[in-house]
């Protein structure tokens, strides 16, 4: 099951970035990523993001 997101922090590191995600019960997951793999990850984000708006001002449209 997952479990709910409480914090992301992200920080540069020399050769990239860290990600550290925490969970709702306080466990910590640190990851690296290159520049290129948080570029993919923030469009990912942008491309759900505006799907949702979109979805929701349809919605909004009708009434």
């Amino acid at each position: 099951m997952a479990k709910a997101l409480a914090s992301l922090a992200i920080s540069p590191t020399g050769d990239g970035y860290l990600l550290m995600i925490e969970d709702e019960d306080g466990e910590t997951i640190e990851l690296t990523a290159t520049f290129e793999q948080l570029d993919l990850i923030a469009e990912a984000v942008d491309t759900q993001l505006n799907g949702d708006e979109e979805d929701a001002l349809s919605v909004d449209d009708e009434d």
